[in-house]
């Protein structure tokens, strides 16, 4: 009865670890509508699943650098007074220019089309890698704006 318990328990084993192995590793951003009205998406990596994750040049403090220099706080949220953190999404592509920018909690209007054209026009970053070859990465980041 022992041997027979033993196979079994590890192919149940194996079985399960193959299954959480197996979940959602990828997500899929938006890239527009096709002629016939259908939504099209593209295939990206999640940040926590890639082997090496993209980075700013430079790393976070050159990140924070770029952020505080380039950053226009938008004059009427200034004037109301109106702060906070706009979180976005993002995809680091295999070249490195970033694309799909969304934002996922935005505060104000004005606040969340600032953080978009931060994103924007931020210079390309080192690509995420799976194995040795660069991947499509999506990443999350927080624009805060304090008066």
């Amino acid at each position: 009865m022992k041997s027979t318990c033993i196979p079994l328990l590890t192919s149940i084993i194996l079985l399960i670890l193959g299954f959480t192995n197996a979940r959602a590793q990828t997500c899929r951003v938006s890239v527009g509508s096709s002629s016939d009205g259908l939504q099209t998406y593209k295939e990206v990596f999640e940040y926590d699943y890639v082997e090496v994750k993209p980075s700013f040049p430079g790393g976070n403090e050159a990140l924070l650098n770029y952020i505080n220099k380039n950053r226009h706080y938008p004059a009427d949220a200034y004037e109301n007074g109106i702060e906070g953190r706009v979180t976005c999404s993002f995809v680091v592509n295999a070249n490195g220019n970033i694309s799909h920018i969304k934002v996922i909690k935005g505060c104000n209007k004005s606040l969340n089309a600032e953080a978009i054209r931060l994103l924007a026009e931020m210079p390309n970053w080192l690509p995420g890698r799976q194995a040795t070859q660069c991947v499509p990465v999506r990443v999350v980041h927080c624009i805060p704006f304090r008066k």
